[in-house]
């Protein structure tokens, strides 16, 4: 029988997932957190239960990450898909950044989604996220459903022909329909941890 990680997640903090150095798997229960937007608003997986989360691993000094900022990427989904039962978090794990920087990158490119200050690292490692965007999403009973790249446009040069990974797994899932492509290679700077 699958444990219900919905039962014991607010029970973990960062601290434990970083010292159990866990990674999200496909088909496996996500790794459960808490941590502070970047206004110090603390959200905690556990409380979205029943909802679709989708994490994005982020950073304002990555060049992937502004030209899908500059593209409104991350935004137009987050919005085409928030009435549909889908919460979007912006996670950044980059060391030498604060919740003061996530402020500004989410006020400059009007951001609809919180965006996570994770610059300890614990977050990042717990999920394994490597790229900046790294994208994850879990299904409303807490499985991780998804996890590689936005698309297959690492280069940024298909326009409307690139594939969006993120936006079919989103269609499958919200339908109650398996996850066609459930893993991809995730491309991007790399995350910056203190190490």
């Amino acid at each position: 029988m699958r444990p219900n990680i919905w039962a014991t997640a607010s029970l973990l903090t960062l601290a434990t997932l970083g010292t159990a150095r866990a990674t999200a798997v496909v088909g496996q229960p996500a790794p459960a957190f808490t941590a502070k937007d970047q206004d110090g608003h603390e959200v905690d997986l556990a409380k979205l239960r029943g909802k679709i989360v989708v994490l994005e691993w982020t950073n304002p000094d990555c060049p992937f990450a502004q030209r899908h900022a500059e593209a409104s990427t991350m935004s137009t989904l987050a919005d085409r898909y928030r009435g549909r039962g889908v919460v979007w978090l912006g996670v950044d794990s980059t060391s030498y950044l604060d919740a003061a920087r996530d402020r500004a990158w989410r006020s400059e490119h009007h951001l609809p989604h919180p965006v996570l200050d994770d610059h300890a690292g614990q977050l990042g490692t717990a999920y394994g996220a490597r790229t900046t965007p790294h994208m994850f999403v879990i299904d409303g009973k807490g499985t991780v459903v998804y996890a590689g790249a936005i698309d297959d446009d690492a280069a940024g040069d298909k326009g409307k022909q690139a594939r969006n990974y993120v936006a079919d797994a989103l269609d499958e899932v919200t339908a109650g329909q398996p996850v066609k492509v459930p893993e991809t290679k995730p491309y991007g700077c790399s995350v910056k941890y203190s190490r």
